[in-house]
């Protein structure tokens, strides 16, 4: 499947941030909307980050607890590794394996398009394998349900 697939099928848009957001605010976003990672967004509308939760867990650590004043630029990660919508999922659930990373940012240009998480991949290998093993079912069924006497 490609990425571009996926993204149609997801139900909600990508919820982002601004490098200038606060920490606590940006960790009352995560906290609201249950995710885990927020791509970060420049007022031209470019990713420049993402900001994950571990990235904040790993700064509160550093800083021990003293992290109020820091803003989404002081912690986010710039590295980034992105997906484009023609990727294989494959290809995406390989880069996060390799990387030790849970989320793609999939891009068009230096804007963000969508947003690819472990999750999707499982989801995506799950309903595939469920649709595979029913399709072998009635293969096998089949094969089996026939009258074989003139095999003999």
């Amino acid at each position: 499947m490609l990425v571009k697939n996926l993204l149609e099928s997801k139900p909600r848009d990508v919820i982002t941030t601004g490098p200038e957001v606060s920490i606590e605010d940006a960790m009352d976003l995560l906290i609201r909307k249950n995710i885990g990672c927020l791509p970060v967004i420049n007022k031209a509308g470019e990713l420049v980050g993402i900001l994950s939760d571990k990235d904040i867990f790993k700064k509160c650590h550093e800083t021990r607890g003293q992290y109020a004043a820091l803003r989404v630029e002081d912690v986010m990660s710039t590295n980034l590794i992105v997906g484009l919508p023609d990727d294989d999922l494959s290809y995406i659930a390989g880069i996060m394996k390799k990387n030790w990373i849970r989320h793609v940012p999939i891009v068009d240009g230096d804007h963000i398009i969508g947003l690819v998480s472990q999750r999707d991949i499982l989801k995506t290998t799950v309903k595939t394998t469920e649709v595979e093993n029913r399709y072998m079912k009635m293969y096998l069924d089949g094969l089996h349900s026939r009258d074989r006497s003139s095999d003999y």
